[in-house]
Protein backbone atom coordinates (compact mmCIF):
# COMPACT_ATOMS: atom_id res chain seq x y z
CA UNK A 1 0.00 0.00 0.00
CA UNK A 2 1.35 3.42 -1.02
CA UNK A 3 -0.21 6.19 1.39
CA UNK A 4 -0.25 10.12 -1.44
CA UNK A 5 -0.41 12.93 1.30
CA UNK A 6 -2.39 15.84 -0.02
CA UNK A 7 -2.67 19.06 2.20
CA UNK A 8 -4.53 22.05 1.28
CA UNK A 9 -2.04 24.35 -0.97
CA UNK A 10 -0.53 21.30 -2.49
CA UNK A 11 0.77 21.49 -6.83
CA UNK A 12 -1.92 19.25 -8.06
CA UNK A 13 0.24 17.77 -11.33
CA UNK A 14 2.77 15.95 -8.77
CA UNK A 15 -0.11 14.25 -6.77
CA UNK A 16 -2.71 13.35 -9.61
CA UNK A 17 0.32 12.38 -12.04
CA UNK A 18 1.51 9.43 -9.71
CA UNK A 19 -2.04 8.73 -8.71
CA UNK A 20 -3.02 7.97 -12.07
CA UNK A 21 0.42 6.13 -12.91
CA UNK A 22 0.77 4.46 -10.38
CA UNK A 23 -2.93 3.17 -10.82
CA UNK A 24 -2.46 2.17 -14.23
CA UNK A 25 0.02 -0.10 -12.65
CA UNK A 26 -1.83 -1.58 -10.48
CA UNK A 27 -0.48 0.02 -7.50
CA UNK A 28 -2.62 -0.18 -4.16
CA UNK A 29 -2.66 3.69 -4.17
CA UNK A 30 -4.86 5.57 -1.38
CA UNK A 31 -4.90 9.36 -0.86
CA UNK A 32 -4.76 10.75 2.29
CA UNK A 33 -6.65 13.86 2.97
CA UNK A 34 -4.64 16.24 5.63
CA UNK A 35 -7.14 18.53 7.06
CA UNK A 36 -10.26 17.03 5.57
CA UNK A 37 -11.31 15.04 3.18
CA UNK A 38 -11.96 17.68 0.34
CA UNK A 39 -8.35 19.03 -0.33
CA UNK A 40 -8.13 22.18 -2.45
CA UNK A 41 -4.64 21.88 -4.46
CA UNK A 42 -2.57 25.38 -4.90
CA UNK A 43 -4.23 26.08 -8.64
CA UNK A 44 -7.29 26.17 -6.77
CA UNK A 45 -8.18 22.38 -7.95
CA UNK A 46 -10.36 20.64 -5.09
CA UNK A 47 -10.02 16.48 -4.86
CA UNK A 48 -12.39 14.59 -2.77
CA UNK A 49 -9.09 12.28 -0.93
CA UNK A 50 -9.83 8.76 -0.49
CA UNK A 51 -9.32 8.28 3.38
CA UNK A 52 -8.03 10.99 5.93
CA UNK A 53 -5.34 11.40 8.19
CA UNK A 54 -6.68 9.95 10.50
CA UNK A 55 -7.70 6.49 9.23
CA UNK A 56 -4.28 5.76 7.84
CA UNK A 57 -2.72 2.57 9.15
CA UNK A 58 1.23 2.20 9.45
CA UNK A 59 1.54 -1.33 9.45
CA UNK A 60 3.59 -4.22 7.29
CA UNK A 61 1.49 -3.47 4.58
CA UNK A 62 2.69 0.33 3.76
CA UNK A 63 5.36 -0.04 0.93
CA UNK A 64 5.86 3.89 0.55
CA UNK A 65 4.37 7.56 1.20
CA UNK A 66 4.58 10.11 -1.37
CA UNK A 67 4.50 13.58 -0.45
CA UNK A 68 3.46 16.18 -3.25
CA UNK A 69 5.38 19.79 -3.24
CA UNK A 70 3.36 22.92 -3.74
CA UNK A 71 2.82 25.73 -1.42
CA UNK A 72 1.22 25.98 1.30
CA UNK A 73 0.88 22.61 0.48
CA UNK A 74 4.48 21.71 1.68
CA UNK A 75 3.91 23.13 5.17
CA UNK A 76 0.75 21.61 5.71
CA UNK A 77 2.50 18.64 5.38
CA UNK A 78 5.18 19.29 7.48
CA UNK A 79 2.95 20.25 10.32
CA UNK A 80 0.50 17.19 10.58
CA UNK A 81 1.61 14.69 13.15
CA UNK A 82 0.36 11.56 11.37
CA UNK A 83 2.40 12.93 8.50
CA UNK A 84 5.65 13.03 10.98
CA UNK A 85 4.27 10.05 12.01
CA UNK A 86 4.40 8.35 8.48
CA UNK A 87 7.85 9.90 7.85
CA UNK A 88 8.98 7.90 10.87
CA UNK A 89 7.37 4.77 10.21
CA UNK A 90 9.01 4.52 6.74
CA UNK A 91 12.46 5.31 8.08
CA UNK A 92 12.46 2.90 11.29
CA UNK A 93 10.54 0.15 9.42
CA UNK A 94 12.97 0.88 5.76
CA UNK A 95 10.20 1.41 3.57
CA UNK A 96 10.49 3.86 0.42
CA UNK A 97 9.77 7.74 0.88
CA UNK A 98 8.73 9.56 -2.17
CA UNK A 99 9.27 13.19 -2.07
CA UNK A 100 8.55 16.04 -4.87
CA UNK A 101 9.34 19.85 -5.45
CA UNK A 102 9.24 21.57 -2.23
CA UNK A 103 8.13 18.44 -0.50
CA UNK A 104 11.96 17.19 -0.32
CA UNK A 105 12.59 20.13 2.41
CA UNK A 106 10.90 18.03 4.96
CA UNK A 107 12.61 15.23 4.82
CA UNK A 108 16.04 17.86 4.68
CA UNK A 109 14.76 19.41 8.03
CA UNK A 110 14.17 15.68 9.58
CA UNK A 111 17.46 15.47 8.56
CA UNK A 112 16.61 12.05 7.04
CA UNK A 113 18.54 13.44 3.45
CA UNK A 114 22.05 12.99 5.52
CA UNK A 115 24.76 12.31 2.50
CA UNK A 116 22.25 11.11 0.25
CA UNK A 117 21.79 12.36 -3.36
CA UNK A 118 18.53 14.63 -3.55
CA UNK A 119 16.71 16.87 -5.67
CA UNK A 120 13.99 19.63 -5.18
CA UNK A 121 12.43 22.91 -6.75
CA UNK A 122 15.11 25.46 -7.32
CA UNK A 123 15.81 27.63 -4.67
CA UNK A 124 15.12 24.97 -1.60
CA UNK A 125 18.19 23.08 -1.72
CA UNK A 126 19.70 25.26 1.41
CA UNK A 127 16.69 22.99 3.15
CA UNK A 128 17.86 19.59 2.08
CA UNK A 129 20.07 19.95 5.38
CA UNK A 130 22.95 17.52 4.48
CA UNK A 131 22.01 16.44 0.93
CA UNK A 132 24.53 15.99 -1.92
CA UNK A 133 22.29 18.48 -4.15
CA UNK A 134 21.47 16.90 -7.65
CA UNK A 135 20.21 18.65 -10.74
CA UNK A 136 18.90 15.58 -11.86
CA UNK A 137 15.07 15.59 -13.06
CA UNK A 138 14.82 12.41 -10.36
CA UNK A 139 17.14 11.18 -7.71
CA UNK A 140 17.07 7.81 -5.97
CA UNK A 141 19.30 7.00 -2.86
CA UNK A 142 18.31 4.08 -0.94
CA UNK A 143 14.47 4.19 0.11
CA UNK A 144 14.21 7.80 -1.13
CA UNK A 145 13.24 9.19 -4.16
CA UNK A 146 12.69 13.06 -4.53
CA UNK A 147 12.14 15.11 -7.87
CA UNK A 148 12.35 18.40 -8.89
CA UNK A 149 9.18 19.78 -9.82
CA UNK A 150 5.51 19.58 -11.68
CA UNK A 151 7.83 19.38 -15.11
CA UNK A 152 9.05 15.82 -13.83
CA UNK A 153 5.86 14.67 -12.42
CA UNK A 154 6.07 11.98 -14.80
CA UNK A 155 9.75 10.87 -14.75
CA UNK A 156 8.97 11.00 -10.87
CA UNK A 157 6.06 8.05 -11.26
CA UNK A 158 8.08 6.23 -13.90
CA UNK A 159 10.74 6.04 -10.56
CA UNK A 160 8.67 4.62 -8.18
CA UNK A 161 7.23 1.69 -10.16
CA UNK A 162 11.17 1.09 -11.31
CA UNK A 163 11.69 0.92 -7.60
CA UNK A 164 8.36 -0.71 -6.65
CA UNK A 165 7.84 -3.11 -9.31
CA UNK A 166 10.23 -3.18 -12.16
CA UNK A 167 12.39 -1.45 -14.92
CA UNK A 168 10.13 -3.20 -17.14
CA UNK A 169 6.96 -2.34 -15.51
CA UNK A 170 8.43 1.17 -15.68
CA UNK A 171 9.35 0.71 -19.91
CA UNK A 172 5.69 -0.56 -20.18
CA UNK A 173 3.94 2.55 -18.58
CA UNK A 174 5.74 4.46 -20.63
CA UNK A 175 4.89 2.87 -24.26
CA UNK A 176 1.48 2.49 -22.78
CA UNK A 177 0.86 6.39 -22.06
CA UNK A 178 3.08 7.55 -25.43
CA UNK A 179 5.68 9.21 -23.71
Amino acid sequence: MIYLFLANGFEEAEALIPVDMLRRCELDIITVGVGGEVIRGSHGISVVSDISENDINLDDNVEMIILPGGMPGTLNLEASGHVQKAIDFCIENDKYIAAICAAPSILGHKNILQNKEATCYMGFETQLNGALISNKKVCTDGKIITSKGAGTALEFSFEIVKNLISEEKSNLLKEAIMY
